[in-house]
């Protein structure tokens, strides 16, 4: 008997699963487990936006819907870009509606790789850019930035630059950073694009959090770098539409002509209704998210605070929903151990930071996207697993 599976796509051998999701399914047979794994808002959808999509469905607006996007939604989505971020896209050729961000990114990464390129992954950071840059057939690189604040700086950059040259074809951006929080300023995002401007390098600047900046002005790499910048984002962290599947990609035309082949191969269209529940979204200011925001950032203080009295040296997250710790010297190093013991004796789960690459290694990603009194019950349960090792 012929084993198939040997002969499929050789480069399949070289992509893990996601340990991320792998982990969820582990805590999820263990009862009474607090969960701070998932990146999903506890949150429901606002409902004028449910709304929206229900009457969409009510008016049989269930038939296939244009590749790129509804008109309606991509007017919509430019002008939120323009009003809110001065970022000025034409909704007829530089904006594509997305199967969310996921999407956007896999069909951006496979447009622009070929055979032998090189795409850096700054690390710690969200593990599917580098399995896309696989299954392309191009060289995922990470870049450790645990030892510059889990920012990529001009500096490092240039290493990188440098070691691999022409090889390099694109660069990842996430900002705010899943799964620290961190957020680059603009000057920063300024510096680091003069080391790749009028090079043919491209920035792929996932800003799904962008809504959820709390501590700072918003900062895009599309400003810094116009030309030569693949922006996704989407609805799932900011109107809490995760199941919703929805999102955007934009750059200039000829480059979001090129995409748009991936695109419209991967998927056939985004459904009508869903985009119809997105253009209400936007359409419908920013009440919501601005409450979500504040319960995000009650949040975040207050476990925060509890994470360094144990003796959790952590991030100061300024957007996202994520703290980023460093295990302490009392508890087992092995991040990916830990989390299994933190699930079975403590019934807590976190996040291991290696999940999130070579630079996540000896942290863990605590998501403060679930109810206090569960975040109160969760830390006080961390607590008293931490007391028990220190005995």
């Amino acid at each position: 008997m012929v084993e198939m599976s040997k002969h499929m796509r050789a480069t399949l051998n070289d992509v893990p699963t996601l340990k991320l999701f792998d982990f969820s399914t582990f805590v999820s047979k263990i009862p009474d487990v607090i969960e701070f794994t998932l990146g999903e808002p506890d949150f429901n959808t606002p409902e004028y936006v449910k709304q929206a999509g229900i009457r969409a469905i009510q008016e049989n607006r269930t038939h296939y819907a244009p590749q790129r996007g509804t008109v309606s939604l991509l007017q919509a989505v430019a002008d939120n870009l323009a009003d809110r971020y001065g970022l000025h896209y034409d909704p007829k050729t530089e904006i594509l509606i997305t199967n969310g961000v996921t999407e956007g990114a896999y069909s951006a990464i496979t447009a622009v790789t070929n055979p032998g390129d090189v795409v850096l992954v700054p690390t710690p950071t969200f593990s599917i850019y580098g399995p896309d840059a696989i299954i392309g057939g191009a060289q995922a690189v990470e870049v450790d930035t645990s030892v510059t604040d889990f920012k990529l700086t001009p500096a490092l950059l240039k290493k990188y630059l440098d070691q691999y040259g022409d090889r390099v074809k694109a660069i990842i951006f996430v900002n705010p950073s899943n799964p620290t929080g961190i957020a680059y300023t603009q000057q920063e995002l300024d510096d680091l694009a003069a080391l790749i401007k009028g090079k043919p390098i491209f920035a792929i600047s996932d800003e799904i959090y962008s809504e959820l900046n709390y501590d700072g002005e918003y900062a895009s790499m599309a400003k810094s770098l116009p030309d030569q910048t693949i922006l996704t984002n989407g609805f799932s962290k900011s109107y809490a539409m995760t199941g919703w599947r929805i999102g955007y990609l934009c750059a200039p035309k000829d480059i979001t002509s090129e995409i748009f082949k991936v695109h419209s191969f991967v998927m056939m269209d985004v459904a009508t209704f869903t985009q119809d529940a997105a253009e209400a979204a936007l359409r419908g200011g920013t009440a919501a998210i601005d409450e979500m925001d504040r319960q995000y950032i009650k949040r975040r203080d207050y476990m925060r605070s509890r994470l360094e009295k144990m003796g959790f040296k952590c991030s100061k997250p300024m957007g996202a929903f994520y703290i980023f710790a460093k295990i302490p010297a009392f508890l087992d190093q092995d991040d990916t151990k830990l989390i299994y013991q933190l699930a079975q004796e403590a019934h807590v789960a976190v996040t291991a930071g290696t999940f999130f690459g070579a630079g996540g290694e000896g942290y863990l990603r605590f998501s403060y996207a679930t109810a206090l009194d569960q975040i109160k019950e969760g830390m006080d349960r961390l607590e008293r697993f931490c007391q028990e090792q220190q005995k």
